[in-house]
């Protein structure tokens, strides 16, 4: 499992926590801001701004880049000849492969199929 970020620790940050273990949780399963909320007891705007002032980023930032980096660990450890990158995209939840290679790029410096490769 990831680790979860610091922040979200403390005691007084247990909603926010929920939240985190939420997305943690169900990364791989279509997700909302409500949805997040919903799990944390909180309303979607007080989720918002919990992730913005403790995490610096919003909720679907954050679910975006939990599901990036479960692609990166995958891509890792998968066997080149046996993998493709859209399955496990797919398999993360990334349904458009386009925004999905973009958007993995700009988190890791490079394309998922050179992940796989290396």
């Amino acid at each position: 499992m990831t680790a979860l970020p610091p922040a979200v620790l403390l005691p007084r940050r247990a909603r926010l926590r929920a939240a985190v273990e939420y997305v943690h949780e169900h990364v791989a399963e279509p997700l909302s801001v409500s949805d997040i909320a919903g799990a944390a007891g909180l309303s979607v705007r007080a989720t918002q701004e919990a992730f913005q002032r403790h995490l610096d980023q919003t909720p679907m930032t954050y679910l975006l880049r939990t599901r990036l980096e479960r692609v990166r660990r995958d891509l890792m450890q998968a066997d080149v000849t046996g993998t493709s990158v859209q399955a496990i995209a797919r398999r993360w939840g990334f349904a458009h492969l386009g925004r999905f290679s973009a958007a993995y790029r700009n988190e890791f410096g490079e394309y998922p199929r050179a992940t796989l490769r290396s």
